[in-house]
């Protein structure tokens, strides 16, 4: 079986050296670390974790709670995380809640993270001040990924700007009859994403000179199915208006997939907008504000990983890019 010492005598170095490179410790060149990974992969090496762990007093996990492991952001977001990770030689361990009170009190009330994990990263999860309490008191680094929590440091999108940069692309397509298909706030999840996604959607318009027409609202949650009915339910109405932001890009699916139905072409009578760019938007033709979700993942565990090696911990608020990708369901009215 190959040993750390096998690993450092190919690559040249100490064996301080390579398990610094391996677990993604600072003062390690690139180009060494790159060399003594790719040493270790050639040899089959396998960090042992519980040595390690002995060494350290840590046990080379981290936890991530997510709602649910269904939806597209937080399995996106999952898969950014565990490939940084395992780059490095960590676990991920997941904590997934399903959305039920007792799942959430088994993982903030008994403390299976404090006993398990040497640092937390929540996915777009709301907290209770006894929740938000018990992560602090675990004393290890904690970070939420996907709408900001009071108390916490967050990684994610400004959901108001982005918001608002969609339905600006519809203004500037020259709409001025434009309807949304906001989100609504699921139970245990962050209500500021849907919140902040429909004040962007009102600001924008807003500071266009145009009207809100609260008849061409329409609230679901983020999923196809919910954006198909509550598109076919705005799109029933007469008049109706010429153009959809859709909160998510799931949402938008769904509304073509309604516009499909009622027979209104898209987007000769309809653009339709979404946020994310998911795994799907391409193939829909979606035009869409996009979100590096996997480059989430891996931003939130790199802060982790930094702040376990003694970095200083960065700001609160950490935002990251998106991007604007004209396809096939906008034009001009």
């Amino acid at each position: 079986m190959t040993s750390i010492d096998d690993v450092a005598r190919a690559s040249g170095v100490s064996t301080a050296t390579v398990s610094r490179a391996l677990r993604g410790l600072p003062n390690v060149s690139p180009a060494t670390r790159e060399a003594v990974m790719a040493t270790a992969e050639q040899l089959g090496y396998v960090a042992s974790s519980s040595a390690s762990g002995l060494a350290t007093g840590r046990t080379l996990a981290m936890g991530v709670v997510v709602p649910n492991v269904s939806r597209w952001f937080y399995s996106t977001v999952l898969e950014g995380i565990d490939a940084e990770l395992r780059a490095v030689g960590y676990d991920t361990i997941l904590f997934n809640l399903g959305l039920k009170g007792e799942d959430r009190e088994r993982v903030f009330h008994r403390s299976i993270l404090r006993k398990r994990t040497d640092a937390v990263i929540a996915l777009c999860l709301d907290f209770t001040p006894a929740e938000r309490e018990q992560l602090a008191s675990l004393g290890h680094p904690t970070i939420v990924v996907g709408g900001p929590v009071p108390g916490l440091r967050h990684l994610g999108i400004d959901e108001l700007a982005v918001a608002r940069a969609a339905t600006e692309h519809l203004i500037g397509l020259g709409h001025r009859d434009i309807g949304h298909l906001a989100g609504i706030p699921e139970p245990g999840l962050n209500k500021r994403v849907p919140q902040r996604r429909r004040r962007g959607f009102e600001v924008a318009l807003g500071a266009a000179g145009i009207a809100v027409h609260p008849e061409w609202i329409e609230q679901s949650d983020f999923q196809i199915s919910a954006g198909r009915e509550a598109a076919l339910r705005l799109l029933a109405r007469d008049p109706r208006p010429t153009a959809l932001f859709a909160a998510s890009d799931e949402m938008a699916i769904g509304a073509l997939l309604a516009a499909r139905e009622l027979g209104i072409d898209v987007p000769g009578k309809l653009s339709i907008i979404g946020i994310d760019n998911h795994a799907l938007a391409e193939t829909f033709g979606l035009t869409t504000i996009a979100q590096d979700a996997f480059g989430q993942g891996r931003r939130a565990a790199q802060l982790m990983l930094a702040e376990l090696a003694g970095e200083t911990p960065r700001p609160s608020q950490l935002r990251v890019a998106t991007t604007l990708i004209e396809r096939a369901t906008t034009a001009s009215p």
